[in-house]
């Protein structure tokens, strides 16, 4: 007996964790700082802290009321209907309700390179096909309808990412707009705003709604999550924002009780807790603004947590980073093998991560000199 045939997955490469590299490096796990997960510097919401520990001893329930309080909180937070929140075990767990919502066997989604790797994962679990457009580094990343619709050949859903991970670039909402307005009545544009909360932009969310002098649009679902802003990465919680057509499908595709209890009282607590998300935005927008002018490398303007950077070999800057106690995230699995991704973190590590990246990079040129022969 044998699985099915999944030869054309690949496997999710998560970033790597303190304890994982001070094993394999023998070193104390307090000597390294970790920038490769775009996780909140700040840790998570202290609110959400205490409603986990006063909910604790509700654990042995199901969490019906947790699960209905939270998606009215979300509707509320965007005017929208309760239906219209898809709750989910993280942003990754509304991808899968949005594709069991959506594909049929040998449909197909369209995906950005560099992107997230589990849109197209997720497309094949449910028997889909993946087809991709390109964001291109040469372009600064720009994100417009056009370059998509370069690729598009009326696949059922297209993912977008804004702010786009890795490189912090953003799509107007006209741009959001004129790409759903061009493409077939069957296909649905889903906008992952993960980073959302750390941009300048509207949320797409504004489409679905038909405000702003746009008007409503039945093919265009929202993605977030709580594990950035609002620093929950460890609980697991996102959810879809979909159209009014789109409410009743959630009983049909969701698993019972799509969040936890702990999550669904931490999630509720957090989005509460404005000081710690005003706190939390700021701290990115500081740090990603000294990387930009303090790095000795091409930065890309990001609206993200993150920032990309420009180092021609990833995986000899990373490696070198990583021995100075500087974890970021080699950017190869992404396509880019000459870039690296660094997390926004505090003041402090934000200082040692730039002065860390500096070193390595002058270190390497050195190198790089020293190997050149004499003619």
């Amino acid at each position: 007996m044998q699985p099915r045939d999944l030869s054309d997955h690949v496997a999710y490469e998560a970033g790597r964790g303190i304890e994982e590299v001070a094993r394999e490096l023998g070193r104390d796990p307090s000597e390294f700082v970790k920038l490769a997960s775009n996780e909140n510097p700040h840790g998570p919401s202290p609110a959400a802290t205490v409603a986990i520990r006063e909910h604790a001893s509700s654990m042995s329930s199901y969490p019906k009321a947790a699960h209905t309080d939270l998606v009215a909180a979300i509707a509320d937070r965007w005017n929208v209907e309760d239906e219209q929140v898809w709750l989910a075990n993280g942003g990754d767990g509304a991808i899968d309700y949005l594709h069991r919502a959506t594909l049929e066997p040998d449909d197909a989604v369209l995906v950005p390179t560099p992107g997230f790797a589990y849109y197209g994962m997720s497309s094949r679990f449910h028997h889909g096909e993946v087809d991709e457009y390109s964001i291109d580094r040469t372009d600064e990343f720009e994100q417009t309808a056009d370059t998509v619709l370069e690729a598009y050949d009326g696949e059922r859903v297209i993912w977008l990412t804004s702010p786009h991970n890795p490189s912090g670039s953003t799509m107007a909402l006209t741009e959001i707009e004129a790409l759903a307005a061009e493409t077939d009545e069957e296909t649905l544009v889903v906008v992952d705003e993960a980073y959302g909360e750390f941009a300048e932009t509207e949320s797409a969310v504004t489409l679905i709604q038909g405000q702003d002098g746009f008007d409503a649009r039945d093919d265009v679902a929202v993605l977030r999550t709580f594990s950035k802003v609002y620093g929950l990465a460890g609980v697991r919680l996102g959810y879809a924002v979909v159209p009014e057509e789109w409410a009743s499908a959630y009983t049909r595709v969701n698993t019972p009780f799509a969040a936890g209890e702990l999550a669904c009282r931490a999630g509720l607590a957090a989005m509460g807790d404005t000081e710690h998300v005003e706190r939390t935005v700021e701290t990115a927008r500081t740090s990603r603004e000294a990387m930009r002018e303090g790095i000795d490398a091409h930065v890309w303007p990001s609206e993200g947590n993150f920032v990309l950077v420009d180092v021609d070999d990833a995986a000899a800057v990373a490696g070198e980073l990583q021995e100075r106690g500087v974890i970021v995230r080699d950017c190869t699995s992404f396509g880019l093998p000459g870039c690296i991704r660094i997390t926004c973190g505090t003041d402090e590590e934000t200082e040692r991560a730039i002065e860390a990246t500096n070193a390595v990079l002058a270190d390497l040129e050195v190198d790089a000199e020293a190997e050149v022969p004499d003619r």
